[in-house]
Order: structure tokens, then sequence, then C-alpha cells
């Protein structure tokens, strides 16, 4: 039988059944669409992260300890000197002002008072402007970079594209816009404003000393031991108790979080094997259920000089292209389960932006799968029709 010929008559038995033929690859397309919706899910949240972190962000460490006698930029400045594995240690203060909207109505916003290394060491990304200078942080400059999003409209009145230049009043000053950060920036949450830490310090007034600590490793160090002799020399140098100081690397969060992803895909992925190994029986109840319903066809056909072969390629052929129309649909439903889960994570966790990506060789690895599905689940169909006697089957009622 000619291959065209072939395909015809598989794909005529199985329209002539479409309800029956769609029921029976449900678990086919649960299964598929399971795995798409994880894989394409999980590359996303790994391309955002890798996105606004950037690889190099693996090397930020947090430092968390408190001096009685306050933390000052000058102790900063020794640690790093002491650790000469940190190309930067800096740190930040936070404060709270009031702020005059831009409809007149008074709120609170906060502002984190900090140094222009401080931006380097977290991997901010701007969106329109500026980070301010050394010089412009040593004069007090009355600057601001300010987080973008829905919260510049309120604040200025404009777009995040049009904040820069514009002014915003905070306490009894008014501060000069110089630029907004990515509003997917982990540091870019609307109504949070980034001031000189001098400025924070001597006009807002009410910070108390850096109580942020961070620190960026130099490329190829060992976050896992820097992160334990960071801790034992700022416990030396404040003169505290090791379990005192709270020191953690973005390295570690990444790794946990691949940690979680790997458990994740693997809960995932056991329930996608029940679900096509249940759509596997299915398609071999249905195609049995065919044979038996064409036994007369069947016969017809050998007694005309149809060969076992040609029997066995035409119904092993039409339960391939059931496991393969499943796959098609579960790719499809998939991916758009992945992007719908995308815009739900987007919208509870504001400036996170998700999209999901569907690799080439997790589609062919789908399509290879529903194959292979059918393939095993539908040789015994098909070598019980190729087997049937065709004068028997001739009698057959």
């Amino acid at each position: 039988m000619k291959i065209g010929d072939l395909f015809y008559e598989t794909w005529h038995a199985l329209s002539a059944n479409k309800g029956r033929s769609f029921l029976t690859i449900l678990g086919i397309v649960i299964g598929i669409a399971a795995v798409i919706a994880m894989t394409s899910l999980i590359a996303g949240v790994q391309n955002m992260l890798m996105g606004e972190m950037g690889l190099s962000q693996a090397r930020q460490v947090s430092i968390s300890a408190y001096s009685p006698q306050g933390i000052t930029f000058d102790d900063l400045d020794k640690l790093e000197q002491g650790m000469p594995e940190y190309e930067v240690i800096t740190g930040a203060s936070y404060a709270s002002a009031e702020i005059t909207m831009a409809d007149g109505q008074k709120n609170h916003a906060t502002v984190i008072g900090a140094r222009p290394d401080y931006f380097t060491a977290n991997g901010t990304k701007l969106k329109e402007g500026r980070f301010f200078t050394e010089s412009e942080e040593q004069n007090a400059a009355r600057l601001v970079v300010m987080g973008g999003g829905e919260m510049t409209v309120q604040m200025l009145g404009v777009p995040d594209t049009e904040a820069v230049g514009k002014t915003v009043r905070l306490g009894n000053d008014d501060y000069t816009v110089i630029g907004v950060l990515e509003t997917s920036s982990f540091m870019g949450g609307g109504g949070t404003f980034y001031a000189p830490y001098t400025t924070v310090e001597t006009r807002i007034g009410n910070a108390s000393g850096i109580q942020q600590i961070v620190g960026f490793a130099r490329e190829g160090t060992d976050m896992d031991r820097l992160v334990e002799t960071t801790q034992t020399f700022v416990a030396q140098y404040f003169n505290l108790e090791p379990e005192n100081v709270y020191v953690s690397s973005l390295d570690a969060v990444i790794k946990q979080m691949e940690t979680m992803m790997t458990s994740f895909s693997l809960l995932m992925g056991s329930v996608a094997s029940i679900s096509l190994f249940v759509g596997g029986i299915g398609i071999m109840n249905m195609m049995l259920t065919n044979v038996t319903e064409r036994i007369r066809e069947i016969g017809l056909r050998k007694s005309l000089g149809a060969r076992r072969r040609d029997i066995t390629k035409q119904f092993l052929l039409e339960a391939i292209m059931l496991c393969v129309a499943g796959g098609a649909f579960g790719i499809l439903f998939g991916f758009l389960a992945a992007f719908g889960l995308g815009q739900v994570i987007g919208a509870v966790q504001a400036g996170m932006t998700v999209t999901p990506v569907l690799a080439p060789g997790v589609v062919f690895g789908a399509v290879a799968v529903c194959v292979l599905i059918g393939v095993v689940f539908g040789y015994y169909p098909a070598r019980r029709a190729a087997k049937l006697d065709p004068v028997e089957s001739l009698r057959y009622q």
C-alpha cells in the first residue's frame, strides 16, 4: 500500500468517530499540557530571574548585623578593606517622608539613602534617566531616583517616560527626579525613592544610620565559603557573636529556587506520567474496539491481497496519529495555561513579568513521547488485527 493511501485510510477511519477519538486522547492532552505548562513557566521564571538580576548578581551578598554604636560608611570601608574577595561593600539607610501627590493630597513615601555604588551592588536597572554621582552624594544634592509604574502617575501626574526633570515634594523640600527604575526591577517598587545618603541624613533627618549592608563579590569567588568568612569577619569587627550576624548570598537564593523548581518539576512530571499512561490505556482500548468493529473490513482487505504488515501499519498509524493529535492539543493548551499563570503571577506580584518560554527541544520531546505512546499502546491491537483469519473474519456478524 502506498504511503499516501495509508494516511488517507487512517484519517478516514479516525474521522468517522470524531467524538470517541477526542475523548480517547484527553489523557494525552492533559499529560502533555501539564509538561508544557510546567517547563514553559519554569523557563520563563528562570529567564526573568536571570534577566532582572543578571548572572553577575549571583555574586551579591546581604549582611545583617547590629552594633550598639551604629554602623557608618567608615565601618563598611574597613570591612571592604579586610575582605579582598569583595569588589564593593556598601549600605543604605531608610527614612519616611511626607509626599505631596499630583492631586495635592498628602501621603507617606519611603526614602532610601545610599551611595552610587549601591545600585551597582544590587544590579538595579534604569528605565529613564540616570543615577546620582559621588559628587552629588557628597554635596547632599536634592535629587531622587524613583521606582516606576502606576505610582509615578499618582505622584507626579505623568508617566515614567516624562518623569525625569519633574519636581516632587518630600517633607519641606522639593527634589528633582533624575531617574526612574524599571518597574520589573526588584528595587523598582512604586512609592519608593532613592536619594544620596547625605541628603537623607541631613535633609530628611529621620533615618537611623545604615540599616542595610550589601556586598558584591569578585568574579570567580566561592560564594558558600565567602558567606562563612563574612559572617566570622563581621562578627569579629563589631565584637558580636557569629550567630548574631546574618549573611546570605543571592547565589544561595538562586540555588534554593532551582531546587524548588526541580522538586516541582518532579511532582508535575509524576502527574503527567500517570496521565499519559492512562491516556495510552485509553488509546489501546479504543484501538481494540476499532478492531472488533472492523473485523469484516479486515477480512475483506486480506482476501483482496492485503498483507499482515499492511494491516499492522494502518492500525499502528491510527494509534500514532491519535497520540500526535493529542500532543498537538496538549502543547497548545499547555502554553496557553503557562501564559495565563504568568499573567496571574504578574498581577499578584506587582512589577514581576513572567513570559513563558516554549523551547523547540521540549516540543520535539513531546511529539516523540506521543509517537512512542502510539507505538507501545497501539502495537498489540495492530498485531491482533493483522492475525485475524480472513475466512473467519468474513463470517463475523
